[in-house]
């Protein structure tokens, strides 16, 4: 029981993360946890069967109807390259079966080139600049310069040649490939817990120009709402009705060093320095009463 109820509780830590990316792990982690249930229902324990069994279901309200899903989950997936369309379409036909898996993973390579178009169409032309032709000046000089026509005609070939690399980078493609189809070809990346997939995504921009901003986008959406629920709770407890006529300015400020100090790589330990916390609050109240004697 400990072992089974420790996968949920190690699931609720990683996507509740806030210093790390997440969503590109969302979707492994769920079918993991798809797995797992699957097992369970199988024990030979009758009541763990039964639990497992009551989870499935609850499991299903939020994973058995694909056309609610959010198919940017997929896409995150896909966009991490240790999985790409070699495990989301494994993983999805495992959860929901042939029929509908294969449905699904249909609608999600369609999604992700209606998304990477969009990006292909948003990519400024301004980083991808496609230089002038020479004017008719610039062409007698270059004449002038040039010993022999056939030098010549061959400089205006590498003109047309560079014409031809900069539109192929504008409209995201290389050959008859686009970036996102040589992505998708290349092997995927092996698995490991050092793997930095933000790292990988740096050092691959130059090749991946398009499909790197994608992935800036796409990788910052949160997939738990805890960290900005924890931020209201933080500021709830700043502003309390004891201490309610602080200014926005100093209640913003007060959140903002709590923020900072939380994120030290050395946490501070409230309940070591709780003995010191105390002994200042009652030297504060020792001034307050003294200064009250002396006013009176």
């Amino acid at each position: 029981m400990v072992k089974f109820l420790e996968t949920f509780y190690v699931l609720t830590l990683k996507v509740s993360g806030s210093n790390y990316v997440t969503s590109n792990t969302h979707f492994v982690e769920i079918a993991e946890l798809n797995l797992i249930l699957n097992e369970m229902m199988e024990n030979e324990d009758g009541n763990l069967k039964e639990m497992a069994k009551s989870m499935k279901e609850k499991f299903k309200k939020y994973w058995g109807e694909p056309h609610k899903m959010n198919k940017m989950i997929f896409i995150s997936s896909v966009l991490d390259p240790r999985n790409k369309l070699d495990y989301v379409p494994f993983a999805i036909v495992d959860m929901l079966g042939k029929e509908v898996g294969d449905k699904l993973c249909l609608e999600v390579k369609k999604y992700m080139n209606k998304l990477f178009d969009y990006y292909v169409e948003k990519c400024p032309k301004s980083s991808l600049h496609v230089p002038s032709l020479p004017t008719s000046s610039d062409n007698s000089s270059r004449i002038s310069s040039v010993s022999g026509s056939c030098n010549f005609v061959n400089r205006g070939r590498m003109r047309t040649k560079q014409q031809f690399e900069k539109h192929k980078e504008v409209s995201g493609s290389l050959g008859s490939k686009s970036e996102l189809e040589r992505y998708l070809a290349e092997d995927i990346e092996p698995d490991s817990d050092s793997f930095d997939i933000l790292m990988w995504w740096k050092v691959n921009e130059p090749r991946f120009p398009i499909l790197a901003e994608m992935v800036r986008d796409v990788l910052a959406i949160p997939i738990s709402s805890v960290a900005s629920e924890c931020a209201f709770s933080t500021g709830g407890r700043v502003l309390d009705p004891f201490r309610s006529s602080l200014t926005p300015k100093l209640v913003q400020s007060l959140i903002c060093v709590q923020d900072w100090l939380r994120s030290e790589p050395f946490p501070i330990n409230i309940e070591e320095d709780l003995e010191y916390l105390e002994q200042l609050e009652l030297d504060f109240a020792c001034i307050g009463t003294e200064s009250s004697i002396i006013d009176i």
